[in-house]
């Protein structure tokens, strides 16, 4: 049985990949947490719950990964052939989620749906 794989969000317009980059930029015991938390989230099938994984809008979800006091999101989703697709990360440093940082997901979102080669191991 296959099983599911994490891929980055590559930018049509610049071929940056916003996830990526985000988790690279992070403190390496930070960033060996958010590969913990993207493998647990792997081999369940890209489903978690609270306080793992929160909805956010349509079908884009949160990898929440909490590391001293510092709040990390990791926006995706699920999409076909049991892919879960890295959108963008933000620190978060207010309890409610930033809209331009939810924007930007869905943005991101539509960019694959619409090109459905954006995105890389």
């Amino acid at each position: 049985m296959e099983e599911y794989k994490v891929f980055y969000y590559k930018n049509s317009s610049n071929g940056k990949q916003p996830a990526r980059e985000f988790i690279f930029s992070l403190d390496k015991k930070v960033r060996a947490k958010v590969f913990k938390y993207l493998e647990y989230l792997r081999l369940n099938n890209g489903y978690l719950d609270e306080p793992y994984s929160r909805h956010i809008k349509n079908k884009i979800r949160e990898l929440r990964v909490d590391f001293a006091k510092e709040h990390h999101r990791i926006f995706y989703f699920t999409f076909i052939n049991k892919k879960i697709i890295l959108l963008n990360g933000f620190t978060k440093r207010t309890t409610k989620t930033p809209e331009n940082e939810i924007e930007k997901a869905i943005q991101y979102y539509f960019d694959i749906i619409n090109n459905t080669n954006l995105y890389e191991e």
